[in-house]
């Protein structure tokens, strides 16, 4: 499989690194230094780029028939054009805000305390992410996508970062150096605490789950998530 990466950085080498052990070819590492893109010769990209680099990198992926795979954060204000755009051009694309198949259970997990504690109102949900420091979005991707996993099940309105009112899940973000990723939900009452938690031990794991998925999507057209990757649904 012939894999172009966008985005080169600490992700980027890693997934190179996890690719190149499956046996792929990394034809392309397009940076923010590339003046021109190839298009032709790509099975599959792999988009880890930055926030303002995402939309446009999915976008020409899409127009040219290659199949995209983003795990880019902080952009997801234009999803839903990726989505017409993709739908529209009957391209192929996956968007994660973690592509770590612990993860990804994770969120299955977290969802599925949710509806278990949705009418316990004696107890509070909290959330923390802490990441390297090298990480730009504040929350994490991850974060929020376990937040919306909450809101979906419970009588929470939203998520707030650090101060949130009674109808709203806090978020709290650290950034320390070298931490990969870890994530907590918290349900806390008077008697008790009920915590799940998902520490990434590097970076490999990510890069695993998104070569994984760039091998999943090959042949196919839609706009799909993990959960379909993985079959969790």
């Amino acid at each position: 499989m012939n894999i172009a990466l966008f985005g080169y950085g600490k992700m980027g080498k890693m997934i190179a690194q996890v690719a190149s052990e499956r046996r792929h070819q990394i034809i392309a590492k397009i940076d923010v230094d590339t003046t021109a893109i190839d298009f032709t010769k790509m099975d599959v990209a792999i988009d880890f780029s930055m926030p303002s680099a995402a939309f446009e990198n999915i976008k020409q992926c899409i127009a040219h028939n290659v199949p995209i795979i983003s795990g880019t954060t902080g952009w997801l204000q234009d999803y839903d054009q990726a989505v017409a755009f993709c739908k529209e051009k009957k391209g192929a694309f996956i968007y994660a805000s973690n592509y770590s198949l612990g993860v990804n259970i994770f969120f299955e997990l977290n969802a599925y305390l949710a509806k278990m504690m949705q009418h316990l109102d004696q107890y509070s949900i909290r959330l923390e992410e802490i990441h390297h420091t090298q990480k730009l979005d504040a929350p994490s991707g991850t974060a929020i996508t376990l937040a919306e996993g909450i809101l979906a099940n419970s009588k929470y309105k939203k998520w707030s970062l650090d101060q949130a009112k009674d109808d709203e899940i806090s978020i709290t973000s650290k950034r320390i150096d070298d931490v990969p990723g870890t994530h907590l939900v918290e349900y806390d009452s008077n008697v008790d605490r009920i915590e799940i938690k998902h520490t990434a031990h590097n970076r490999e794991g990510f890069a695993l789950g998104a070569v994984i998925a760039a091998e999943w999507i090959i042949g196919k057209t839609g706009v799909f998530t993990m959960r379909d990757v993985l079959n969790l649904g």
